[in-house]
C-alpha cells in the first residue's frame, strides 16, 4: 500500500462493509481510515483530514445527512454517499446538501473507484482547474463562452449555456433537478421543463442523443457531466 495516497474516510456501521472497503481500496493504493459513526466520522474528519468521505446514510447515532450537513459548515472535503436502492429522497438531500456523488448498495469497487477518482478530480477543478473543460470531442471555454463539438463552434441559447456551464462547473458531481433549476432559473421551477433543455443540449452535443456520452442521466434524481477517465 501506497503511505501517501489519498487518504479515504470510510463511514460505515456494518464491519463487513468496512472491511471489504478496507481491503479493496488499499488494493488501489488508497490510505483508509474508518469509522462507525457520525460522532467518530466528524472527530477524524477533524484530525486526519482526509482527501475524501465515504458516507453511509444509514448510521447508529446521527442521520447521514446531518453528518453532511456538519461537514459542510467547516469543510469542502469530497462526499461520496452509499445509499439504499430505492432511497431517491434520500440521495436528493443528501446531494442538495453538498455531497458529491452517490453510489447504491449493492455496489461494485469498480464503480465506487471510478467515483472517488470523480470526487477528486471534482475538487480539484473545484480549488481553479483548468478553465477549458475537455471530453471526447467536446470543448467548453468557459472564458470566452464558446462551445465546440469535433472543432465545429455550437451556438447555444443563454439558458442551454447556463446549464451547460453549471455541469462543467461541477464536472463529475451529480447535480440534482432542483439545484439546476434554482441556480439557473433563480427560483423553483417545473422539472419537465429543465428535460426540455438538456434535450436540446443533447440535441446539440451529442453525436448519437438517445445514448448520451457527456450529459448523462442519473434516474430521478438529475444529470452529470461525465469527466474523461
Amino acid at each position: 500500500m501506497s503511505s501517501d495516497g489519498p487518504l479515504i474516510l470510510v463511514v460505515d456501521d456494518e464491519p463487513p462493509i468496512r472491511r471489504l472497503l478496507r481491503t479493496s481500496l488499499a488494493a488501489q493504493r488508497y490510505r483508509v481510515t474508518e469509522a462507525a459513526t457520525g460522532e467518530q466520522a466528524l472527530e477524524h474528519l477533524r484530525h486526519d483530514k482526509p482527501d475524501v468521505v465515504i458516507l453511509d446514510l444509514g448510521l447508529p447515532d446521527l442521520d447521514g445527512i446531518e453528518v453532511i450537513r456538519r461537514i459542510r459548515a467547516s469543510s469542502r472535503v469530497p462526499i461520496v454517499v452509499l445509499s439504499s436502492r430505492g432511497d431517491e429522497k434520500g440521495k436528493i438531500e443528501a446531494l442538495d446538501l453538498g455531497a458529491d456523488d452517490y453510489v447504491t448498495k449493492p455496489f461494485g469497487m469498480g464503480e465506487l473507484v471510478a467515483r472517488i477518482r470523480a470526487a477528486l478530480r471534482h475538487r480539484v477543478q473545484a480549488e481553479g482547474g483548468e478553465p477549458v473543460f475537455r471530453a471526447a470531442g467536446l470543448s467548453v471555454d468557459l472564458v470566452h463562452r464558446r462551445v465546440t463539438v469535433g472543432g465545429s463552434a455550437i451556438k447555444l441559447s443563454p439558458k442551454e449555456y447556463d446549464i451547460l456551464r453549471l455541469l462543467v462547473l461541477h464536472a463529475g458531481k451529480v447535480l440534482t433537478h432542483g439545484m439546476i433549476i434554482r441556480e439557473v432559473w433563480g427560483a423553483a421551477g417545473d422539472v419537465q421543463y429543465l428535460r426540455v433543455y438538456i434535450r436540446q443540449l443533447r440535441a446539440k452535443l451529442e453525436a448519437d442523443p438517445e445514448r448520451p456520452r457527456h450529459i448523462l442521466t442519473e434516474t430521478g434524481v438529475g444529470y452529470r457531466l461525465r469527466v474523461p477517465d
